[in-house]
């Protein structure tokens, strides 16, 4: 027989246009269900979404209630510095006269970052192990890992270990809180989306008001029970959340994503109704939108800071460190700023309780505030709103410690810790789960989260390295760098006027 290298090179062409006409002819036949689908979710009322979509709406419950466990132990610790028995056994004293005993301020600052940056280790391994095993294993490997960092943290008898203990902590954490955004606004039709991803501000509060509880009983208590019996109410949570979500379904989209259609249906399913859901027609809507994101490279960090998706990342994560800017740090440590104040510590104890219960009440209103004025208003007006209150906040600080600057320093922290959770934080957590890309939302909802604690940790950072330069002249202050003179020692030191090192 000839060989005819022209007659195999035609023959080739010919396969390979057969297989773009085919796929083609495929995504033409599932196009038509996708528009069909998508209609059907835009022509849904709220109601008709919860009655077609109950489980989805359930075990979006489900998953937004992990984030309880980070609220818990970062209240946890704004609460500790505040709490008699832990600063005398921790700190020094610093006034005899009144037994008055309170951490030294890098402890404070290092406790209160320390789960901050293992939180931030684990967004940035959240998103590979997400995209890379799904979102229900990777939040019960989380579970699985925090069950065994809490042993660490109770059994600490040392800040230091405290400290690691809460690092370690932090990496479950950091898979929780880049997850549970992403999971939620997935399993759920578009009318729920904002009630679903909102429910995270909502456990959010809930993890502030069992930890306000807990230490606001345990505060008379003078010894050790009085942090150890909180740390350990900690093991009520992973548990019952792991067995739970081990019977959740995975999301359709991801398995969509991994071409696992059979299976993303069959998760449609058990998300909804089977009488009033076509579960092959949303399985086709997924894979409409994941043709659009088409690429044959696996989904890397790279690609986020590319193209259109650049624009997208920028958006989460500028949404998410600004939550540290417009009144989340004020109202993760309530009880030491209402202290800090000029309250008793008890009264400080009841209002972080008070504010974290009202915290609760008025996630619930930015419910109906989203779906009638929308993400963008709501965040943007709640955000000017703070910011004004912040301000005054900041006047009032530097007005002396006369009663009633005191007064409106903690009267101004309880309204922007509350008002922090009508507008900007719930509509926050509705944008960071719709706008990445979906082949890239676990990579941007964890790097989103990265820059949130990257933040946060420079509001803690200055104490260390801010120097104070008030009154120094040039020569003096490229001095006191050179001698590596600490930040906190400036004030006091005196440089000669005839040096020139």
């Amino acid at each position: 027989m000839d060989f005819d290298p022209e007659s195999k090179n035609h023959h080739a062409e010919e396969t390979e246009h057969q297989a773009v006409y085919a796929e083609k002819a495929d995504v033409a036949d599932y196009k038509a269900d996708a528009i069909e689908a998508e209609n059907v979710e835009h022509n849904m009322t709220v109601l008709q979404a919860v009655r077609a979509y109950p489980m989805a709406s359930f075990w979006a419950f489900v998953i937004s209630s992990t984030i309880i466990m980070e609220s818990y132990d970062v209240f946890l610790m704004g609460n500790f510095v505040a709490l008699p028995a832990f600063k005398k056994k921790y700190g020094v004293l610093v006034n005899a006269a009144t037994q008055e005993y309170a951490l030294v301020t890098k402890w404070q600052s290092a406790l209160q970052v320390s789960g901050q940056l293992g939180a931030l280790i684990g967004v940035s391994l959240a998103g590979p192990l997400t995209s890379r095993i799904g979102y229900r294993w990777a939040t019960i490997t989380g579970l699985m890992l925090l069950n065994i960092f809490i042993f660490s943290f109770f059994f600490a008898e040392s800040l230091p270990v405290m400290f690691v203990a809460q690092l370690l902590e932090g990496l479950p954490w950091g898979i929780f809180i880049a997850n549970a955004p992403a999971f939620c606004s997935e399993i759920v039709p578009i009318q729920l989306r904002a009630p679903a991803t909102q429910m995270l501000q909502m456990f959010w509060a809930v993890g502030s008001i069992i930890v306000g509880a807990v230490t606001y009983v345990y505060n008379p208590v003078p010894e050790a029970r009085a942090w150890k019996i909180p740390i350990a109410v900690q093991w009520i949570f992973p548990t019952p959340l792991m067995i739970l979500i081990f019977f959740c379904p995975e999301s359709p989209w991801w398995l969509t994503r991994k071409g696992r259609y059979e299976e993303a249906a069959r998760s449609v399913e058990r998300l909804g109704r089977k009488a009033t859901i076509n579960a092959t027609d949303a399985v086709a809507m997924m894979r409409r939108v994941i043709e659009l994101e088409t690429s044959v490279k696996k989904p890397s960090h790279l690609e986020l800071f590319k193209g259109t998706d650049l624009r997208r990342t920028l958006i989460v994560c500028g949404v998410y460190a600004a939550q540290n800017l417009t009144g989340n740090l004020i109202a993760n440590q309530a009880v030491y700023f209402f202290e800090q104040a000029g309250v008793s510590t008890n009264t400080a104890f009841a209002l972080g309780l008070i504010t974290s219960a009202l915290q609760m009440i008025f996630v619930m209103l930015s419910w109906i505030l989203t779906s009638y004025f929308g993400r963008r208003s709501i965040y943007l007006w709640g955000s000017a709103v703070n910011t004004v209150l912040l301000i005054c906040l900041g006047i009032a600080a530097s007005c002396g410690h006369s009663n009633a600057a005191n007064l409106a320093q903690a009267s101004l922290g309880l309204i922007v810790s509350v008002l922090f959770t009508l507008g900007p934080a719930p509509a926050s957590w509705v944008v960071i789960g719709e706008t990445s890309a979906i082949r890239l939302r676990p990579l941007t909802t964890g790097i989103g989260r990265a820059s949130y604690y990257i933040i946060e940790i420079p509001c803690i950072f200055p104490y260390f390295e801010l120097p104070e330069m008030k009154g120094r002249s040039y020569r003096e202050i490229d001095i006191m760098f050179k001698r590596k003179i600490p930040a906190r020692k400036w004030q006091k030191t005196v440089i000669d006027v005839n040096d020139d090192e």
